[in-house]
């Protein structure tokens, strides 16, 4: 009997980004900056404070360039990495091609996403578009700025940071969810929206859903608006499981997802001074915290209720609609993290708000509401892992899994410039504080439940 190792077959794209009226290369998809891809005039002007650069009109194009790429490309079913080929106009390639702008990016890029990348940057033929108005000073002195969505986290941490920092902590919308208009009050709102969507999500590719690339987009969009805000700091929201839990607890194949933890930032630290000649440091303020604790916290501010309003679910409109109203899937990762976070924080949620409304069911399809028809074996896979994820994070707080934290815990502590020391004490802390509020939320879920039988505590 021969055995034969199985080879990985990368997949391999190459795209040309090309303006308006030119055509790829041969060989080559286009990503085509008219057909392909929109510029809100609105929500440009949002970022035409203090000056105005053609390379922050770049940056967005390498931003979207990047998030087509990474959708486009689907992964192997056997393996992780692909080879991705871009070719980006921009207005001054120089620029994009020093030494130190272009080894930052492809680093940045590439440990983020897990794969291949070949950038390459040539000049524009048309002008860069530019906001329709003259600059503005920028309304206030500003000290840090927050990437913000209708997330749990970003909402809380942004009230808690507010409550120190006051004005001179300055949102930066980031994401789709229900963004608001760039002008309130008859004044422009600095930084409301993301300038630019795709104008067909077809034209992105729908064969890849990893979207590890969206953290690339996020930091990007927060660094450019701390440069123009002068702010010497970006926080992130994420909460210890959120940052380090999906690097932490990887799944089967897949690749470590860095996309809000600091060896990644760090690599968007020195990428961001390279292109814009300016040092910008990303803050973790709750690092070392659990969802739940930072809920805690928010919920006792004069604004703490609002947590209610947020939205945690990671699924779209077709698994988490019912009777035509959007709702929360309630047994994604994100979902069941946000409920265990719920009850850790001592709090409760109204009924109408998930998909999955009864978590002490004896099984899924009785945890579903009767009106939802998409339940399928892939809803229950999905759900699954949800909790499987969780409970496997809650295990990192043994004894067992002491070797594999320690190593995390010393690669992150040089991302912080701490000691290794003093980032295992406070990894390990938070994993057991994660371990003792997923165990409670799971007991008082009751012996029957079907999450409980999904766990360790069923074996």
């Amino acid at each position: 009997m021969t055995i034969t190792a199985y080879k990985v077959k990368i997949p391999e794209r190459a795209i040309d980004v090309v303006e308006s009226g030119r055509r790829p290369r041969k060989g080559r998809v286009a990503f085509d900056l008219e057909r392909d891809l929109e510029f809100n005039t609105d929500a440009l002007q949002s970022y035409a404070f203090a000056r105005w650069e053609p390379v922050i009109y770049d940056a967005m194009v390498v931003a979207a360039a990047i998030e087509f790429a990474d959708h486009t490309v689907k992964r192997p079913t056997r393996g992780w990495a692909r080879r991705i080929a871009l070719r980006i106009p921009v207005d001054d390639p120089a620029r994009w091609i020093d030494p130190a702008v272009f080894g930052a990016l492809h680093d940045a890029t590439g440990f983020l996403t897990g794969d291949f990348w070949t950038l390459e940057f040539v000049m524009r033929k048309k002008a860069v578009p530019a906001p329709l108005q003259e600059c503005f000073p920028f309304p206030r002195p500003t000290d840090a700025v927050i990437a913000y969505s209708d997330g749990m986290d970003s909402r809380a941490v942004a009230g808690l940071a507010g409550s120190i920092m006051g004005e001179k902590l300055v949102r930066v919308r980031v994401g789709s969810k229900a963004a608001p208009k760039p002008v309130a009050n008859g004044k422009l709102e600095p930084f409301a929206r993301v300038p630019y969507k795709f104008k067909n999500p077809r034209g992105k590719g729908n064969g890849e859903t990893s979207a590890r690339s969206r953290g690339f987009k996020f930091a990007l969009i927060s660094g450019l608006a701390a440069y123009l805000a002068d702010a010497g700091e970006i926080l992130i929201p994420e909460s210890g499981q959120g940052a380090i839990g999906p690097a932490l607890v990887t799944v089967s194949h897949a690749y470590p997802d860095y996309r809000n933890h600091p060896l990644f930032t760090l690599r968007m630290e020195r990428f961001l001074k390279a292109l814009l000649g300016r040092p910008v440091h990303f803050v973790f303020p709750r690092l070392w915290s659990t969802k739940g604790e930072t809920l805690r916290a928010f919920s006792a501010l004069p604004n703490g209720e609002s947590w209610r309003d947020t939205k945690s679910c990671w699924r779209n409109s077709q698994w988490s609609a019912l009777n035509g109203k959007l709702r929360q899937c309630g047994i994604c990762a994100a979902c069941m993290l946000r409920r265990m976070s719920v009850h850790a924080a001592g709090l409760t949620e109204g009924s109408g708000i998930y998909i999955c409304t009864d978590l002490t069911a004896a099984s899924l399809d009785e945890a579903i509401h009767p009106d939802f028809t998409r339940r399928s074996d892939a809803f229950e896979q999905y759900a699954i892992a949800g909790a499987l994820h969780l409970d496997h994070m809650a295990d990192m707080a043994g004894a067992e899994a002491r070797p594999s934290v320690r190593r995390h815990a010393t690669l992150t502590a040089a991302a912080l410039g701490i000691s290794a020391e003093q980032a295992e004490e406070n990894l390990v802390g938070m994993l057991e504080r994660h371990a003792a509020e997923w165990n409670s939320f799971v007991n008082d879920l009751g012996a029957r439940s079907f999450v409980r039988k999904w766990t360790r505590k069923s074996q």
